[in-house]
């Protein structure tokens, strides 16, 4: 499970432990603008990414990959999941972030030093991104539901996930559904392939519409939640 990896909304209070991250402002840039190396916006079919870099030693090429990630991803991603999303995305590479990235609204923020350490862990886009297009509300579901998500379709629309050194885990028996992020992904992914098609489609649009709740399985799938993990953990082959 990958901790650092961290949608605000659904987890606003493990975000904001860090006392750096606590003095910013998460909906608003101004104060990322004064102090900015870079600032930048580009347009492309319909979609805007506001770039702004507080790291004057970031890559250039680790740049245009986030950039050309996110005109890859988002709007594939918003056609399939929420054609309604913002169309409006900013990118803050911030120091002071102690993470990996974060998102809130639609601003996400990158820690450079992370990614000078994983240069090629690019479809961390491809996650935060998916958490701007589910823009849950409060009381939607569950966070693990949320996060296993945003792997999954990191995993199906990842750009650079095997340069990158990310996959879905193997299956253990210490598993459970509720673990989130790959683990959860990986359970998802089995549903989808093995018991209902676009279920994803329809678990995330539950989770906006805010009609998700235990009974969602049943109604899908003609089975309850536990009842298609014991069936996922005696044949997890995927």
């Amino acid at each position: 499970m990958r901790k650092q990896f961290i949608s605000l909304f659904a987890a606003m209070a493990l975000a904001f432990s860090s006392n750096n991250l606590s003095a910013q402002s998460w909906e608003h840039t101004d104060e990322d603008r004064k102090v900015a190396v870079e600032v930048d916006t580009l347009e492309k079919k319909g979609f805007t990414l506001i770039w702004i870099n507080k790291d004057k030693s970031f890559s250039p090429e680790t740049k245009q990959q986030l950039i050309d990630a996110y005109f890859t991803n988002y709007p594939k991603l918003a056609k399939k999941f929420n054609k309604k999303t913002r169309k409006e995305v900013t990118f803050v590479i911030d120091p002071e972030y102690d993470g990996v990235a974060a998102t809130a609204g639609g601003i996400v923020r990158y820690s450079p030093a992370w990614l000078l350490k994983n240069p090629y862990d690019i479809d961390v886009v491809t996650h935060e991104v998916m958490h701007i297009v589910q823009a849950y509300p409060n009381g939607s579901g569950p966070w693990w539901v949320t996060e296993g998500i945003a792997d999954y379709v990191r995993f199906k629309f990842g750009v650079a996930n095997e340069k990158g050194n990310w996959k879905l885990p193997e299956f253990n028996e210490k598993q459970k559904y509720t673990d989130s992020y790959r683990v959860t992904a990986r359970f998802f992914h089995w549903v989808e392939t093995n018991k209902k098609k676009n279920f994803i489609q329809k678990l995330d649009k539950a989770m906006r519409d805010r009609t998700y709740n235990e009974e969602f399985w049943a109604k899908q799938t003609g089975k309850t939640i536990d009842e298609l993990w014991s069936e996922y953990a005696s044949k997890p082959v995927i």
